[in-house]
């Protein structure tokens, strides 16, 4: 699972690079993709990058086009983040050896069989996001600690 892992997030890394992306505006995008639209608040838990960075790594990923801020119709005060970086054709070109050849190894295999690996990724993934939010709040504490002691 961990060499996996690392081969993701390598592949993740050649990824933003060839869009010419940072890596956090490119996972940022991955977010935006798995979640749909969020809150820049949102978004900001999500990656633990400040509001204020959030504002200009959405300033830069509107600016080439691949999100776009909308109104919260609930709450004029909030603004909701939108992915639009799918449909367009650097992204596709990008992703079409990939997903071609995630295609060809699928189909090696039975449908039970798939059926038991999608239901292992979906459960191993499951456990990651409960181990992100343990992290996530065990770091939080560490920092609120380290702050008040120092």
């Amino acid at each position: 699972m961990r060499g996996l892992g690392t081969r993701t997030l390598l592949h993740q890394q050649n990824v933003a690079a060839s869009l010419g992306l940072y890596n956090m505006d490119f996972k940022s995008l991955d977010i935006l993709r798995e979640t749909g639209p969020i809150t820049a608040g949102e978004l900001s838990k999500k990656t633990g990058l400040t509001t204020g960075s959030i504002t200009a790594l959405v300033d830069r990923l509107e600016k080439i086009g691949y999100v776009r801020r909308q109104n919260d119709p609930n709450d004029r005060r909030r603004v909701i983040i939108v992915p639009e970086y799918e449909s367009k054709e650097e992204v596709r070109n990008t992703y079409e050896p990939l997903h071609k050849t995630m295609l060809k190894l699928a189909s090696s295999y039975t449908p039970d069989e798939l059926a038991l690996i999608s239901q292992f990724i979906g459960e191993a993934s499951t456990v990651l996001e409960e181990q992100i939010q343990h992290l996530s709040t065990s770091t939080r504490s560490k920092s609120s600690y380290r702050t008040k002691e120092g």
